[in-house]
């Protein structure tokens, strides 16, 4: 396997499990559970470092003069990188809705 589509296997598990996480998150958070709301937030974004991490890599390779093909899998992964990146941020906002909803009740 090629290093381009195992770094995009990289991103795309890491930030698919970030996701997930954060899905999880505003689920606990709709439920009442705030503690384990903030616990799965950081385990999200404990896994999206991995996936942020892998994708700087790649930037830094080619920033270095050697380019980075463009293939369907490595914009497959960059789009499932912002795309757990927008959730993370529905997800807070959503979590912090939950929260003054509760409080208010």
């Amino acid at each position: 396997m090629d290093e381009l589509v195992r770094t995009s296997f990289q991103i795309i598990a890491a930030v698919g499990g970030a996701r997930s996480s954060y899905v999880e998150a505003v689920a606990a958070a709709k439920a009442g559970d705030f503690e384990r709301a903030d616990e799965l937030m950081k385990a999200g974004d404990e896994s999206f470092l991995g996936g942020h991490d892998a994708h700087t890599s790649l930037i830094q390779r080619e920033a270095a003069g050697d380019p980075v093909n463009m293939t369907l899998m490595i914009t497959h992964a960059e789009d499932q990188l912002m795309a757990a990146e927008s959730f993370k941020i529905v997800a807070a906002e959503l979590i912090d809705v939950y929260r003054r909803m509760e409080k208010d009740a």
